[in-house]
């Protein structure tokens, strides 16, 4: 029965993320960028709230990680949403989640280069791998990378390189701070500080928003965000974290799956090819063969 509850919980984690990409594919057709992100994480914030205030966390960063709670609220939070929704107004949403798995990829340089972990061969042969499917992808989708496709693809690369780092960093300099506390005051710093940005560079015009965009936002502020984060650490206590991260290789799937299905678009066979390897290519990148064969001896 444990072994059935934690397997339910991974696929609703994985159903989450994977179908986040989409809800901001549609938050994004008729809010723009900023506003949206913002809006999300305001419809957020006040669940994170009282999740802290029912666990009796603390709601500040401790005083001498101050600094760090500025880096997190940037970082992690107000940048990269801001440039994951840039990117899905020129991107589909099945590719934009394919080119964000390519994160943990930077988790293992920046990890070299930070943590000074040892980096295998076979991790670099992963990388490899998944980054050329990455490129042999693009071209199937019919890309030509044209000036709004070329800034769409590498707003996401680059929101994948941010959350990447600030990983490594939370792994080096904030590993003593309870993850309700991490996640509850950036996100509502975060909200707020792109909802005015929305408000004074992009003017939105709060009644062309759809019924559809609204629904969407709710479902990433309360179920995504919120929803998935819950049961994703309450996971933690049952997988191991290697395990686990697994999801970051799953999630892209079912986000290819249900975007392909909500756009109408038929998935090639080319493109379920590189998807496989390109994923396979960066499983390897977090379970190296050299570690597997030396468990084994």
């Amino acid at each position: 029965m444990a072994g059935l509850v934690t397997s339910v919980m991974f696929l609703i984690v994985c159903l989450s993320w994977g179908t986040t990409w989409l809800g901001i594919k549609i938050a994004v057709e008729s809010v723009p960028p900023l506003t949206s992100a913002g809006l999300r994480f305001l419809i957020a914030f006040p669940l994170f709230l009282c999740f802290a205030l029912v666990r009796r966390e603390p709601i500040l960063f401790p005083r001498e990680s101050r600094w760090f709670f500025v880096f997190v609220t940037l970082s992690y939070f107000s940048i990269p949403y801001y440039l994951l929704n840039y990117g899905e107004m020129h991107v589909s949403s099945g590719l934009t989640a394919l080119l964000f798995s390519c994160m943990p990829v930077f988790i293992l340089i920046f990890s070299a280069l930070f943590l000074r972990e040892r980096i295998y061969f076979s991790q670099v042969v992963g990388i490899g791998i998944g980054f050329a499917s990455l490129y042999m992808i693009i071209r199937s989708q019919g890309l030509h990378l044209d000036h709004a496709e070329f800034f769409g693809v590498l707003a996401i690369l680059s929101a994948a390189i941010m959350h990447a780092l600030c990983y490594v960093i939370t792994k080096q300099k904030g590993s003593a701070i309870s993850v309700i506390t991490y996640n509850t005051l950036p996100i509502g710093i975060a909200g707020l500080m792109l909802f005015v940005a929305g408000l004074w560079f992009e003017t939105p015009v709060f009644n062309a928003i759809t019924l559809r965009s609204w629904s969407a936002l709710f479902y990433l502020g309360l179920v995504a965000s919120v929803g998935g984060f819950i049961v994703y650490f309450m996971l933690l206590k049952r997988l191991s974290p290697i395990i686990l991260s697994f999801v970051f290789i799953i999630f892209p799937v079912f986000a290819v799956i249900i975007g392909a299905w909500y756009e109408g678009v038929e998935i090639s066979r080319d493109l379920m090819l590189y998807s496989a390897i390109l994923l396979a290519g960066f499983a390897i990148t977090k379970l190296p063969i050299e570690k597997l064969l030396a468990k084994k001896n």
